[in-house]
């Protein structure tokens, strides 16, 4: 049980900052420049790949592809360990994944992001690490 609900909290912590990401994308001004200049560049300026689409559209469609990223690891992860516990952790592929995930993550925030969503994602892998371990030193009879 102390493995799942590691598991558990580590999938709210990312279903958490994925929402609040998913609403800053759309109904909140916090993922814009702080320079308006820079907002009508972004506007005006198509990408090199295609003239389809805008530099503006591009950062609001990877802001929120990025957020529903977030809610679907969550949403799966948070499932597995909640209603089908067996199949997560007797599966080392989908607890490779995690974890491959949740670390990827955190490279990415202390690398281009800021201290809250490092802090978050740091939370969440740690978590998640303890639910592992957790379950590995249940299973091998230890005293979790």
């Amino acid at each position: 049980m102390l493995a799942r609900s590691f598991v558990i909290l580590s999938a709210v912590v990312i279903l958490a900052l994925g929402v609040i990401h998913l609403v800053y994308t759309f109904w909140s001004p916090k993922l814009t420049p702080r320079d308006p200049l820079l907002t009508e560049s972004m506007r005006a300026t198509a990408l090199v790949i295609s003239r389809e689409t805008t530099m503006w559209n591009a950062w609001v469609g990877f802001n929120a592809s990025h957020s529903l990223a977030l809610i679907l690891f969550a949403l799966v992860y948070g499932y597995l360990a909640l209603v089908q516990p067996v199949v997560l952790f007797q599966s080392g592929f989908l607890l490779l994944v995690g974890f491959a995930v949740l670390a990827s993550y955190a490279c990415l925030a202390k690398v281009y992001w800021f201290s809250v969503p490092l802090a978050g994602v740091v939370a969440a892998l740690a978590c998640y690490a303890v639910g592992v371990v957790a379950h590995l030193i249940d299973r091998s009879g230890g005293p979790v």
